[in-house]
C-alpha cells in the first residue's frame, strides 16, 4: 500500500510560485519600498487569529505559540487567539468565509479542516478562503493510557485484528480529519477493514486526552505533539509514531520499523477571509515569513516536535487545492463523501 502523505510540490512549481509572488509583491521578495514601509509601522496591531476548535489541541497550541513568537520579536502587538469551536472546524471556516474582506482576520487550520468540510457536508471549502501559509507537519501517534494492556503497537494490533469493533479509537477530530485518517489507513495496513473501526470523535486534543487518561478508548490516534506533558511524565504511552523517522523525546518506534507500511504526517496552517486586499494579503505573508525566520519560532518547533513545514502564496494555494481533491477521494472510499 502507498503511504498517505501530504502532497510535496516539485521543486519547478516552487520557484514559479516564487517568481509570481515576486511580480505581485505579495511573497517575501517583495520590493525594498514596500519593506520599508512596513518596517517603519513597527508591530502590526489588531491582528486577530480563530481557532476552529476547543482549546488544548494541536490548532489551538499552534495558533497561541505562533501569537506570543509574533509578540515576543515585536512582529505583532498582541495578537488575539480565539476559538470558535463545531463541526469539526466547518463552523469556524463558515465564519471565515463570511468575514469576506476582513484583512485583520485569520484562521489557524489544517488537514482537519479539509476533511471536515466534505463529511459534515457544509457549503463552506477552504478553496474559498485566501492562503496565507503552510507552518508545520507533525507525524501521528499511537497511544494509550499508562494502565493500558498494550505495551507494544505489536500487542494492538494483534488485538484489534481478532476483534475490530471491540476496540474503540479516539482522535481529536471529525471524520475526514487527521485523527480520523490516520487510524483508517493504519487498519488497512494491517488487514482490519476500515468499515469495521469503532471510531469516537474528539472535537480536539483537548476533549481527547481526558478519554485517553481516563481509559474510555482501547487507543487515541493524534499528534504527539499535543500530549508531550503526559508523554514525559508517563500518564500516555506512545506505542508508535507515523513518521519516516522517530520522533525526538518520544521513545517509540515508527509504524514502518514495526513491520507496518504506512507512514503519514498532518499538516497546519493560516488562510484568511476571501477578498482581501493585496496589501492586507501581502502584510499577512511578510509577517508569517518573518515569524517563521525567527529563532523564537525554531526553537518553539523543537520543543513540541513539529516539522518545519513552510510555503506560502500560490505555492500553498496549489497544495491546498491538491489536498481538498486527495482527501475528497479517500473519504469517497470510505463512504463517507
Amino acid at each position: 500500500m502507498k503511504p498517505f502523505k501530504p502532497f510535496r510540490a516539485l521543486s519547478a512549481l516552487a520557484a514559479a510560485a516564487a517568481l509570481a509572488l515576486t511580480a505581485t509583491g505579495c511573497g517575501v521578495t517583495s520590493e525594498s519600498s514596500s519593506t520599508d514601509a512596513a518596517e517603519s509601522k513597527g508591530p502590526i496591531a489588531n491582528l486577530r487569529i480563530m481557532v476552529p476548535n476547543t482549546p488544548g489541541g494541536g490548532y489551538d497550541t499552534t495558533a497561541r505559540v505562533a501569537a506570543k513568537v509574533m509578540d515576543d520579536a515585536s512582529l505583532a502587538s498582541n495578537p488575539e487567539v480565539f476559538n470558535l469551536a463545531g463541526a469539526g472546524g466547518t463552523v469556524g471556516l463558515a465564519r471565515m468565509i463570511n468575514e469576506k474582506g476582513n484583512g485583520d482576520l485569520a484562521m489557524l487550520m489544517g488537514l482537519g479542516v479539509v476533511g471536515a468540510s466534505y463529511t459534515n457536508e457544509t457549503e463552506a471549502k477552504l478553496t474559498e478562503t485566501t492562503p496565507i501559509a503552510k507552518l508545520i507537519e507533525e507525524p501521528g501517534a499511537i497511544m494509550v493510557s499508562k494502565d493500558s494492556p498494550y505495551k507494544t503497537i505489536d500487542d494492538l494490533v494483534k488485538a484489534w485484528k481478532e476483534d475490530p469493533s471491540k476496540l474503540s479509537v479516539g482522535g481529536g477530530s471529525s471524520p475526514g480529519g487527521p485523527d480520523h485518517l490516520l487510524p483508517m489507513q493504519l487498519a488497512e495496513a494491517v488487514g482490519v477493514d476500515p468499515k469495521d473501526v469503532n471510531f469516537v470523535s474528539y472535537d480536539g486534543g483537548g476533549d481527547l486526552l481526558p478519554a485517553i487518561l481516563g481509559n474510555k478508548l482501547a487507543f487515541a490516534a493524534s499528534g504527539a505533539g499535543e500530549y508531550m506533558q503526559q508523554i514525559e511524565e508517563g500518564s500516555v504511552r506512545v506505542l508508535a509514531t507515523s513518521g519516516e523517522e522517530r520522533l525526538e523525546g518520544v521513545d517509540a518506534p515508527t509504524l514502518t520499523e514495526s513491520d507496518i507500511d504506512l507512514v503519514f504526517s498532518n499538516w497546519r496552517g493560516l488562510v484568511a477571509p476571501p477578498e482581501i486586499s493585496e496589501e492586507d494579503k501581502a502584510k499577512w505573508v511578510q509577517l508569517i515569513t518573518e515569524m517563521h525566520d525567527s529563532a523564537e519560532w525554531k526553537e518553539a518547533l523543537a520543543t513540541n516536535g513539529w516539522s518545519d513545514a513552510f510555503m506560502t502564496g500560490e505555492e500553498f494555494s496549489t497544495f491546498l487545492a491538491e489536498q481538498d481533491e486527495r482527501v475528497a477521494s479517500v473519504l469517497k472510499t470510505l463512504g463517507l463523501a
